[in-house]
C-alpha cells in the first residue's frame, strides 16, 4: 500500500510540474488540492487518511485542535524553514515529523518596490482609465528621489528593499527594536531614534519584521496618527503586525496617502473586506514569494524532504 500524501492551496495547479516527483511515486500516491479549506472540521475530515501533508507556507494552520484530528498523520512539510501558523510542539508530542524547505530569493522584495511604485505613481487608476477610455491622464505622481524611505526592519528582505530604494535616490532610515548602528551602517542606510521618528518623517514606510508577540499589532492608531496624510504604508510582512481595522480608518479619514497591501489577518481575504474596495488601497494576494524560482525551489526540497522521510533519514526537520 502506498502513503498518501496531500498537497493542500495549490491555488496555480503547478505543484506537480514545478519538481520531479518520481523519486517518490513508487512509494506514495500524491493529491493536490487547488482549492483553500478553511474550516477545521473540513480539513480533518478530507485529511483523516492522509499520512504526509504539504503546505505552502501560512496558507492553511496547523495548530494543535486539528493535529488531534489527524490519527494518520506522520510527515508534515512545510514551504521554508518557518512557518508561525504550525504548531510545531503539538506535532512533535503527537510524534509527526515536520520538516521545511529552502528560501523564496528576491520576490518579496521586489513584490515591495511593485507597490510602492504602484502607489506613487497611481498605477491602477490610471490603466483603468486607459482601459476604459476615461480621460487622458487623471493623476500626478510622487517622486522618490529625494524622499525618505523608512523601514520597520533592516534582515534580509529589509536591506534588499533598502538597497534599492538608495539606487532610487530617496533616503533611507530603518527601525526595529534591535536594530545596531553598526547593521544600519552596514546596508549604507541612517538608523532611526525612534519608531515614532521613522513614521512621522518617511514619505513611505515599509514593513520588514517577522511576526511574534512583539510585533503583532506594532502598529496601531497612535502609530498611524504619526504618518504624515501624504505617507504610504507598505506591508508584505505579516498582516497582524498592523492593526487592520485602525488603517482601514486612517485610509477612509484620508490621514495617509494610500496602502500596499499583500498580507492580511485572514487569507484569502474576505469578499466584503474594505480593502478590496477602498480607493487608496493597492492589494494584492499575497505574492510575494509568489514566483517562478520561488517555487521551484520550495517543491523540489519538498519532494527531497518526502525522500529523506521514507530513507528513515529526515533533512530540513523543524521538529
Amino acid at each position: 500500500m502506498k502513503l498518501r500524501c496531500a498537497v493542500l492551496d495549490d491555488y496555480q495547479g503547478v505543484a506537480l510540474d514545478m519538481a520531479d516527483w518520481a523519486p517518490v511515486l513508487d512509494r506514495v500516491e500524491v493529491t493536490v488540492f487547488r482549492d483553500h479549506l478553511d474550516d477545521e472540521d473540513a480539513l480533518a475530515q478530507v485529511l483523516a487518511e492522509y499520512e504526509i501533508v504539504v503546505l505552502m507556507r501560512e496558507r492553511t494552520p496547523f495548530r494543535q485542535s486539528l493535529l488531534d484530528r489527524l490519527p494518520a498523520l506522520k510527515l508534515l512539510v512545510t514551504t521554508g524553514m518557518r512557518n508561525a501558523s504550525v504548531d510545531v510542539a503539538a506535532a512533535v508530542r503527537r510524534g509527526v515529523l515536520v520538516c521545511g524547505t529552502g528560501g523564496v530569493g528576491n520576490g518579496t522584495a521586489e513584490l515591495t518596490w511593485a507597490l510602492i511604485l504602484g502607489l506613487a505613481r497611481h498605477v491602477i487608476e490610471e490603466n483603468a482609465g486607459l482601459r476604459s477610455g476615461g480621460p487622458w491622464q487623471r493623476t500626478i505622481g510622487t517622486d522618490l528621489a529625494g524622499a525618505e524611505l523608512g523601514l520597520l526592519g533592516l534582515g534580509r528582505l529589509g536591506a534588499q528593499v533598502a538597497r534599492i530604494g538608495l539606487a532610487f535616490g530617496m533616503r533611507v532610515s530603518a527601525w526595529s527594536e534591535h536594530l545596531t548602528e553598526a547593521r544600519a551602517a552596514e546596508v549604507g542606510v541612517r538608523r532611526a531614534g525612534s519608531k515614532a521618528e521613522l513614521l512621522a518623517t518617511s514619505d513611505v514606510v515599509s514593513i520588514h519584521l517577522v511576526l511574534s508577540d512583539r510585533s503583532r499589532g506594532l502598529l496601531g492608531a497612535d502609530e498611524l496618527a504619526l504618518l504624515r496624510p501624504t505617507a504610504y504604508l507598505v506591508n508584505t510582512s505579516r498582516g497582524p503586525i498592523v492593526d487592520e481595522a485602525a488603517l482601514v480608518e486612517a485610509l477612509r479619514a484620508g490621514r495617509l496617502a494610500g496602502a500596499g497591501l499583500d498580507v492580511f489577518d485572514v487569507e484569502p481575504l474576505p469578499a466584503d473586506h474594505p480593502f478590496r474596495t477602498l480607493p487608496t488601497v493597492l492589494a494584492l494576494p499575497h505574492l510575494g514569494y509568489v514566483t517562478q524560482q520561488g517555487y521551484q525551489i520550495f517543491y523540489r526540497e519538498i519532494v527531497e524532504d518526502i525522500s529523506a522521510y521514507l530513507a528513515g533519514s529526515p533533512i530540513r526537520t523543524l521538529s
